[in-house]
């Protein structure tokens, strides 16, 4: 039952990151897309640049300080290198970005989150 209830709320989180996305002029082009090295929550665009983002939330707002870490984040960018080609064109830029989401918080926004 912790686990249905982690995941429904995993899955509100992603749908309100990407609202908030979308409110800033992003087009999402993928939700939940499954690789076999990983899942990558989110594949958005604005102009030239295609995020993959991986969003997580929590609780409170004091424990996004840990929701994310070098392992998973080497996790979304295995998989990120396995479809880049599938959503970026030549010459566009892609990166890895964190949305991290607590209830009566705004979203935190970590830009290319992933530096090899």
């Amino acid at each position: 039952m912790k686990r249905q209830q982690a995941e429904q709320r995993g899955r509100a989180g992603e749908a309100r990151a990407a609202l908030w996305l979308q409110a800033r002029g992003w087009r999402i082009l993928d939700r939940r897309r499954k690789t076999p090295l990983g899942e990558i929550d989110l594949v958005a665009r604005r102009g030239r640049i295609v995020a993959f983002i991986e969003v997580k939330w929590r609780k409170s707002a004091a424990e996004l300080d840990h929701a994310i870490d070098q392992y998973r984040l080497q996790r979304v960018a295995a998989a990120v290198e396995a479809v880049a080609h599938e959503y970026a064109r030549d010459g566009e830029d892609i990166r890895v970005d964190v949305i991290l989401l607590a209830p009566r918080s705004l979203p935190r926004h970590i830009v290319n989150a992933w530096q090899p």
